[in-house]
Parts: C-alpha cells; sequence; structure tokens
C-alpha cells in the first residue's frame, strides 16, 4: 500500500483486513476488540453526524480526551471530511486550553467526560467560534444546548446517511495529500506553544519510511498509553499500526501499563524512556532487596546476557559454553523480566527524550531490543530510527527512506524532506526562523554523525551549558548517567555561566527510606529525611560511583535534594515527561543560589 492521504491509507486496510481486530478496550475487566470492518462503519457513522452538524473541509475541531476507541473514530472522521483536528492534552489546565482553541479556531471540541467539559464550561465564553462540544460518555443532567453525546451523533450519522450513498467515500477522497490533517501544539518548556501544521502527506510519507525501518504487520498487537496528542503515539503506535492492519490496545492508565502488558501480551510498545528507566529501577530494587543467592545468580546472569549481546551485536552467532550459559541465565534471570511485559514482546521502540545507553544495554542483555529513535513534532516526526539488524545503543539510528539531514557548522541538526511541517499556525515569523530557504528544518539539537552513519544526539542546543570558564557541557547524557542510580529518581543540572555543575535531585524516596530503615537513621518525613547528613553522603557517593568516565568539569560538585518528584500537576514536568528547566529553576532558585554562594 502506497496511500497519500490517512483517508485512502485508513480505507486500504479496512478493505484488506476487515475481519481481523483493530482497537481494543477493557470492558468489565476484560480486553474486547473490534474490527476494522467495525471501525470503518463507527467512522462513517460518525463523520456523517459531524457533516449534520456542520462539519466540512477546512473545520478545526480539538479534541480533548485521553486514549480510547473515540478518540480514534473522532480523529477518522474528522480528516475524512477534509476537515482538521487538533489533539490537547488532557491535563492541561482551562486557560492553556484556551489558548489553544482560541488560537486554531476550533469551532467544535470533542471531550471524554465531566471532568474535561468542565474545563470547556469555566473557557466557553472566551471562545466565539466554539459552537458545539461532544461527550465521549452520557450527557450530565441539565446539559446545554450545545451539548452532545457520541451516542446522538452516531444516530445523526446514520439517519444523515439515508440516501446518501458515496458521500462519506467521496468526501474521504477529495482529502489531497497537501490538505492539512492536524495542528498539534508544542507542549513546550520555554514560552507559548506553537501549533505545528501536518498534512496527510507529511504523516504518510512517515509512515510508509518508519514501516520500511522498522517491520510490523497484522500480526503485531500494541498497547496503547503515551497521549494520542503528542505526534509520537499519534504515527508510531496508532497510524503505523492501522496502515499494518495491527491490533491497538489501550492501557486503562499509566498507572496500570504494567499489568496491561500481561493482559494484552504486545508483540511492539512505543514508549519515552521514563518507562524503560522505571522497569529498570524496579527490577534493581527487587535484586537488592532479596537473599544474597538471587543477587549473585542475577548479576551472574546479566554478565553472560551481556556477553552474549555483544556477540548477537555483532552479527556472530552463539557456541559452546557461552551459548549453554545464555540458555541458563534465560531460564533462571531473563524469562521473568519477559514474562512482565506479556512474553510475546519483539521489541519496544523509544523516542521523545534521550534514551541512557545504559539501560537500552541492561535490556538487550535480557533479550529485550529497545529500538531508539529521533524526530520532533514538526518532522512528524521520525528522522532516524534504529534497526532490528542494524542498531546501536547510546545512538538514535540511521537515516530513514526520502529523509535528508546535515550537521550545520555549530553541531545543530538540520534535516529537509517530506516529512517536514507546513509550518507554525498563525504564526509565519516563528516559521521562517524554523525553515531556511533552502527548506532545511533547524531541529534545535546538537549531534554528529558516527562513521558507521548512526546519528548520536548530544542536547539541545539551549540546554547546552557553558560555565565560566568556558567549558561546554551538555546536561543530558550525565543526567541520564545519573537516574541509573537506585537513589536517584530525577535530576536536573545547573552550571550555565558559573564556576561549576550542581544539580537538583529528587531521590528514589522508596530505596532511601529502606536505606534509613536498615542503617536505623531516624526521621518524622520526608522533608526531614533528605536533611540528614548520611542521606546526603550516600547520594554523594553515588554521584562520585556514576562519574567516573566524566571530565572534572562535568563533575556535579552540589547538589540539593528534593522532598517530591517533578511532577504534570506541579508544573515541572510537560505532558511528554520533559522536565520544564523554567519553572523549576524559578521554583527553586533561592536554593540554587545558595550553593554558589
Amino acid at each position: 500500500m502506497s496511500a497519500e492521504t490517512i483517508n485512502g491509507m485508513f480505507a486500504e486496510t479496512c478493505g484488506k483486513f476487515s475481519d481481523r481486530t483493530s482497537l481494543m478496550s477493557k470492558r468489565e475487566g476484560k480486553y474486547e476488540g473490534i474490527t476494522y470492518g467495525e471501525l470503518y462503519q463507527r467512522v462513517k457513522d460518525f463523520a456523517l453526524g459531524l457533516t449534520s452538524m456542520g462539519v466540512g473541509k477546512g473545520d478545526r475541531v480539538a479534541i480533548l480526551s485521553n486514549n480510547r476507541e473515540e478518540w480514534a473514530v473522532g480523529d477518522l472522521a474528522i480528516l475524512s471530511l477534509g476537515a482538521t483536528d487538533t489533539p490537547v492534552y488532557p491535563t492541561l489546565l482551562p486557560k492553556q486550553i484556551e489558548f489553544i482553541l482560541k488560537d486554531c479556531g476550533a469551532k467544535m471540541v470533542l471531550v471524554e467526560d465531566e471532568g474535561q467539559l468542565a474545563k470547556i464550561d469555566e473557557i466557553h465564553k472566551n471562545l466565539p467560534k466554539l459552537d458545539t462540544v461532544i461527550i465521549f460518555g452520557q450527557k450530565p443532567p441539565g446539559a446545554k444546548e450545545h451539548l452532545y453525546s457520541y451516542g446522538e451523533v452516531m444516530e445523526k450519522g446514520k439517519e444523515y446517511g439515508e440516501g446518501r450513498e458515496g458521500f462519506f467515500e467521496g468526501a474521504a477522497k477529495s482529502v489531497k495529500g497537501d490538505d492539512q490533517a492536524t495542528i498539534i501544539y508544542t507542549s513546550g518548556t520555554t514560552g507559548l506553544p506553537k501549533g505545528t501544521i501536518l498534512t496527510h502527506h507529511n504523516f504518510m510519507s512517515n509512515v510508509w519510511a518508519a514501516k520500511e525501518a522498522i517491520p510490523v504487520d497484522e500480526n503485531d498487537v500494541l498497547l496503547s498509553f503515551l497521549p494520542l496528542s503528542h505526534v509520537f503515539e499519534r504515527m508510531a503506535g496508532y497510524y503505523i499500526a492501522l496502515a499494518s492492519g495491527a491490533a491497538i490496545a489501550y492501557a486503562e492508565s499509566i498507572d496500570t501499563v504494567g499489568d496491561n502488558m500481561v493482559e494484552v501480551k504486545p508483540t511492539l510498545m512505543v514508549s519515552v524512556p521514563r518507562l524503560y528507566e522505571k522497569i529498570y529501577g524496579r527490577i534493581i530494587d527487587a535484586v537488592e532487596s532479596g537473599s544474597s543467592l538471587k543477587k549473585k545468580i542475577f548479576y551472574w546472569g546479566l554478565k553472560v546476557g551481556e556477553e552474549a549481546g555483544e556477540k548477537t551485536q555483532a552479527g556472530q552467532e552463539l557456541r559452546g559454553m557461552l551459548k549453554f550459559k545464555r540458555g541458563i541465565a534465560d531460564k533462571l534471570v531473563f524469562s521473568k523480566l519477559r514474562a512482565r511485559t506479556g512474553g510475546g514482546l519483539r521489541f519496544f521502540v523509544s523516542g521523545g527524550a534521550p534514551l541512557s545507553k545504559e539501560i537500552g544495554e541492561f535490556f538487550y542483555s535480557a533479550g529485550i531490543l529497545i529500538l531508539e529513535g529521533y524526530g520532533l513534532t514538526e518532522t512528524s516526526p521520525v528522522i532516524t530510527v534504529n534497526r532490528l539488524d542494524d542498531f546501536k545503543f547510546g545512538t538514535v539510528g540511521k537515516v530513514v527512506q526520502g529523509v535528508e539531514v546535515k550537521i550545520a557548522e555549530d553541531g545543530e541538526i538540520l534535516t529537509r524532506g517530506p516529512h517536514i511541517m507546513k509550518g507554525y499556525f498563525n504564526n509565519p515569523e516563528a516559521t521562517a526562523e524554523a525553515i531556511d530557504k533552502e527548506d532545511w528544518f533547524h531541529t534545535g539539537d546538537i549531534g554528529l554523525f558516527d562513521h558507521d552513519g548512526f546519528l548520536r544526539i548530544t542536547d539541545r542546543k539551549k540546554n547546552l551549558i557553558v560555565t565560566s570558564g568556558g567549558k561546554n557541557i551538555a546536561p543530558g547524557p550525565i543526567e541520564n548517567l545519573l537516574i541509573t542510580s537506585r537513589y536517584i529518581e530525577q535530576v536536573m543540572l545547573i552550571g550555565d555561566r558559573r564556576n561549576f555543575l550542581s544539580a537538583l535531585i529528587v531521590p528514589g524516596f522508596e530505596n532511601l527510606e529502606q536505606y534509613a530503615g536498615e542503617q536505623g537513621i531516624s526521621y518524622t518525613d520526608r522533608h526531614d529525611l533528605i536533611k540528614k547528613a548520611e542521606i546526603y553522603r550516600l547520594v554523594e557517593g553515588e554521584i562520585e560511583r556514576l562519574s567516573g568516565e566524566l571530565a572534572p568539569f562535568e563533575r556535579v560538585k552540589k547538589f540539593i535534594l528534593l522532598p517530591q518528584e517533578f511532577s504534570i500537576e506541579g508544573g515541572e514536568l510537560t505532558p511528554t515527561l520533559k522536565i520544564r528547566k523554567s519553572v523549576v529553576m524559578e521554583k527553586f532558585l533561592e536554593q540554587v543560589e545558595t550553593m554558589y554562594r
């Protein structure tokens, strides 16, 4: 298949795989699915319902919801009419949602439940273009005239479709590759979000390029839990699955991903590094709290796995004693780890932020491959990715088909091709700043290609720390190194225009509290615990242990322990779990300054 629009791709898949499972949701304690044929009919009915309510080509419709079947139905229905959708993170506050809906001029919004509806009710008076709200569940009592339920729209569609055979198919086919598909507002670690315009061709060129790099087919099952509001999950965990005839199961929540993996038994999953860090942390915690024999077996198995991994990565066949030991290690250690992922996993895909090289190697030693890729919202998103038979940990892989990449003189990564956005909505100045006259998109990331053609990301250009002594430091790799400690949960480095590197550290409190109990350290609460000299020395020792290969100027000289995690609710994290450094600095500026006095 080589459709140039999402509509064309969806129609082709439904025609080819009409009896296969498309979407799966957990209902009454059990996962149940609908076929591609059923999904096509639901999209058609919903699209006709939207048509009867005045939605047509060029209109903008927002979606404010967590991942679920109705999200996909709404998205595909909107696109089939030639309209543009604007996904909104359900974690955003009303004022943030207001900015997005006002900026894109949404005439309609689809909301998940009464909680999201309450946000819209709060800001509706400030949105003169917003005339209709559709709720995925039942309408609450006393609902306003402009509110409709998902079921009501479906019924409207069925009525509208009577006597209008071919209308839906004709509308879907009339959409061209260069037509707008979506406006995605970047969550942004600084400043106001910008609306990235992506076309049908942007998405589909990237879908085919990514499928050429990583094989996905109708036998695959994906577990979806990253927000569909983010381009990474939307393309890699949704559109690629649709283009392949694969099944998508929706996780109940971020907190149930572990249980849902066991239930769904996914063959592949898309995630940001935070999930792998959490899994890694839990495994190490369980081992360290176990018996000395358990620890001995685990670390022996890990060493065998590393040795075997080096051989297989180099394309060598396992033989003799190493093959025998790998089999024993697999039975005693690694099979249990794979069982936690459902037992059917072919590979993970990681993106959205840098993955620690150590964590990638750890999972590979256990027989689980994490393929790291790289891209941005503005690039639809994939620029590079590691392949099943051609990968290197610590890199983001090789350039995908049809995409050009070059490194500018200052080390910035530039890219050009069919994956590049149409521009920023209502923001020609920002568009001109991002895309130069030769059509190169300036990513804002610093990187380099190694001698084998793998791209290595150093850091964000704006994140580079330049000390007062003139030393350039990329904080990302150092932060990724430090969070491999079981006593360090989150870390943010500081040092720009200062004479040494310092850090704000959120400890791994469960392990810290366990350590305090074992050492007889008394404390009243977490605020009290992090003030203990013994705890400071413990974390200091971990930093020293992990910094052996760093240059002296790259080592953390001072740090502050914080009493609670950075969170989306607290404003310190973006919806894609990146640290908003400006927010954190503003909150803890006084404590930071004490380290430099």
